[in-house]
């Protein structure tokens, strides 16, 4: 630590043409003079106030030497560069701070000069004690900074799905390339290991009817290939491709062993820094979802509905440019939860897993405690609710996802229903006819009040609706009134005489005389209600 006492306030004041007061050493002592100075025993001393500095907290000596100046300088201000530290020496040693930017200004002047103003040291002592500090420094940011931890994550599952693409492409390169000398080989043994391990121990396929391959296949597999090797359609190969392809083989297995490896250290890796997120979707999914966010401190920033599309970006843009409906899930998807569901059900148990994800997300980056119960609980309520959604039961979601709801006990209110013979007939629906008799005495009847109030309008006492009709000025025309009488003196058609040899014939007959006469009548009924409006309003004129 070092202390220095500014000797000129005056050209302080200028903050803008303060650098200029530290374009030399000599001017910089006419400015500033060295007051305090105190060596640190080791780094580790000096490490412990630099990371005190940092975080804005007062060290042990540190206090202890602004406490001397506080006795002896009590009415002096201090200047400082960090407005935090400057509170906290204020609160704990009631000394007056001053931070603004001429402060700034001068501390950048003191730095670009600290050689000239510190004394008896040497370049080369400064820089190396520099040097130390700063690397010091790092490796303690480094070592403690909560967002580096999960980085063996990333790294690991980056490492794990390049695995995975290189073991794809060697596998189908070996099953190709040996597939030319034993294609049927191919077709027996599904499991790529195995086909590799095999390929390995024979080479040649005319060495597997003495060679013993029962460690690598089973019984059945094993008398398959040995019956298929005597009868394969291959071609023959020399030796040197055999070993080609042997060499291929052991890299396909070295790599395979490989990736096991590294799935175990990555499964234990999840397990020690997120274990409730593997819980709830495990480890590859939990690994890819940090990887992609860039670490388990900004996926918990995330809300459940990122969380939910986290690796679908492209497909949501390119949704909400078309105006299509949006994706349901995003890496999610591959959740063993999210897979158990049908087609139907997948987005409504992805939208609850992503919710019930974020949660443990943040258990898992802010909390102190290091178990994974809190994940195991929200799983349990997870499958609570695609059990209810795949049986459609009466199971509610609850705290314990195992208590039963309440409902009504079920009555069955059965209807029974008479068969209906009427929808059988493919008759046209006819509606009903009135009898000829009824038509007769309607015409009758209207025909005998047309000739009363015909006698009361010549007579002078007609009445209609409570007032007295007036007498006819005009005379009707001659042709109408005959007209009238013809229409009303007119009979009805007589029926034909049927006589029917069966029923059948009979109903032939009458349907089309039925129908004639009720066309019939139903003119004759318009006809006259025209000629009655019309008689009326002639009436009603005179």
């Amino acid at each position: 630590f070092f202390f220095l006492q500014v000797l000129n306030e005056k050209k302080l004041q200028e903050v803008d043409s303060l650098w200029k007061e530290f374009e030399t050493p000599e001017k910089a002592n006419k400015i500033v003079k060295l007051k305090h100075f105190e060596k640190f025993q080791d780094t580790t001393e000096a490490l412990a106030a630099s990371t005190a500095l940092v975080e804005g907290k007062l060290s042990k000596n540190l206090k202890k030497i602004l406490k001397k100046i506080v006795a002896k300088d009590a009415h002096e201000q201090l200047a400082v560069a960090d407005a935090k530290l400057g509170g906290v020496i204020k609160e704990k040693l009631n000394l007056s701070c001053i931070h603004s930017p001429m402060v700034t200004e001068l501390m950048r002047g003191i730095r670009s000069q600290v050689e000239g103003l510190i004394t008896g040291l040497p370049s080369r002592e400064m820089a190396a004690m520099c040097l130390g500090l700063a690397h010091s420094l790092s490796r303690y940011k480094l070592k403690f900074s909560p967002d580096k931890v999960d980085t063996m994550i990333i790294q690991a599952i980056s490492l794990l799905d390049d695995l995975d693409k290189e073991l794809n492409n060697y596998i189908m390169r070996c099953r190709e390339w040996y597939g030319w000398h034993f294609p049927e080989l191919g077709k027996i043994i599904t499991d790529n290991l195995m086909y590799c391990k095999c390929v390995r121990k024979v080479g040649d396929r005319s060495n597997f009817a003495s060679s013993d391959v029962s460690d690598i296949l089973p019984e059945e597999i094993e008398e398959d290939v040995k019956a298929a090797a005597e009868i394969s359609m291959g071609t023959e190969v020399s030796e040197e491709d055999i070993n080609n392809i042997i060499h291929l083989c052991d890299q396909v297995i070295e790599i395979s062993e490989y990736r096991t490896q590294l799935y175990d250290y990555l499964k234990n890796r999840m397990m020690a820094i997120a274990p409730n997120l593997t819980v709830m979707v495990g480890e590859l999914v939990g690994a890819r979802l940090i990887a992609h966010a860039g670490s388990l401190l900004n996926l918990a920033k995330h809300p459940a509905s990122t969380v939910q599309l986290l690796g679908a970006e492209k497909a949501l843009f390119r949704a909400l440019k078309t105006k299509r409906d949006t994706p349901k899930f995003g890496l999610i998807y591959h959740a063993s939860l999210v897979g158990q569901s049908n087609t139907k059900n997948k987005g409504k148990i992805s939208r609850m897993l992503a919710a019930k994800t974020a949660l443990t997300i943040r258990y898992d980056a802010l909390g102190e405690n290091t178990s994974a119960e809190m994940g195991a609980e929200n799983r349990l309520k997870v499958e609570t609710r695609l059990r209810l959604l795949e049986e459609r039961g009466i199971r509610r979601i609850s705290g314990t996802g195992k208590a039963l709801a309440k409902t009504d006990k079920y009555q069955n209110k059965s209807e029974v229903k008479v068969y209906d013979p009427s929808g059988d007939s493919t008759l046209p629906v006819v509606s009903k006819k009135r009898k000829i008799q009824e038509v007769d005495e309607q015409d009758t009847e209207v025909a005998v009040k047309a000739k009363k109030f015909k006698a009361e309008m010549k007579e002078g006492t007609a009445v209609e609706d409570g007032e007295p009709v007036k007498k006819k000025k005009k005379k009707k025309d001659k042709e109408k009134q005959a007209e009238e009488e013809e229409v009303l003196s007119e009979e009805l058609p007589t029926s034909p005489v049927v006589e029917p040899c069966c029923l059948a014939t009979h109903v032939a007959l009458l349907l089309p005389y039925a129908l004639f006469m009720a066309t019939f009548v139903c003119l004759q009924n318009t006809e006259k209600k025209k000629k009655k409006k019309k008689k009326m309003k002639s009436e009603g004129e005179d």
